[in-house]
């Protein structure tokens, strides 16, 4: 929503310069307004933007769902705020997406993350994810499960 974006701006400059580049892909030092902007004004049938809060206030992570005009695919990203890594939160929240992106009728769920972000790929093969390289770029891993 539209209201969530001056915290969703926030949350991120809480995110660690490691985070921004493995979930942007890139040198990014600050989510830009552009970004967040896609993030917060989503149309709600092919995508869709999670936040999770802490104190009901506090964004503790977000993680964007993007599936195909089918509904057959959908790419999951998702970024934690620094102090509340490793508590658990990127696997409730990515369980949360997959069982969401199932309930519409997704079948396959995939993310795409740099070969250096051993922890991110590590859970997502914890949940039944498969990696494999990337056929376009050979720092990426492709992260799938069928639903």
């Amino acid at each position: 929503m539209p209201k969530d974006a001056v915290a969703l701006a926030r949350f991120f400059t809480h995110v660690t310069p490691q985070d921004l580049r493995f979930r942007f892909l890139g040198g990014v030092r600050e989510v830009s307004h552009e970004r967040i902007t896609a993030m917060t004004q989503v149309d709600h049938q092919r995508t869709e933007n999670f936040l999770a809060f802490v104190d009901g206030k506090t964004i503790v992570a977000t993680a964007m769902l993007a599936c195909d005009d089918a509904l057959e695919k959908g790419e999951v990203a998702i970024s934690v705020h620094a102090d509340y890594k490793h508590k658990g939160v990127a696997w409730e929240l990515l369980r949360h997406v997959a069982r969401f992106a199932e309930a519409m009728g997704v079948k396959v769920l995939e993310s795409l993350e740099s070969r250096e972000s051993h922890e991110a790929i590590e859970l997502e093969r914890e949940q039944g994810f498969v990696a494999t390289a990337s056929p376009d770029d050979p720092t990426l891993i492709l992260v799938r499960k069928q639903l």
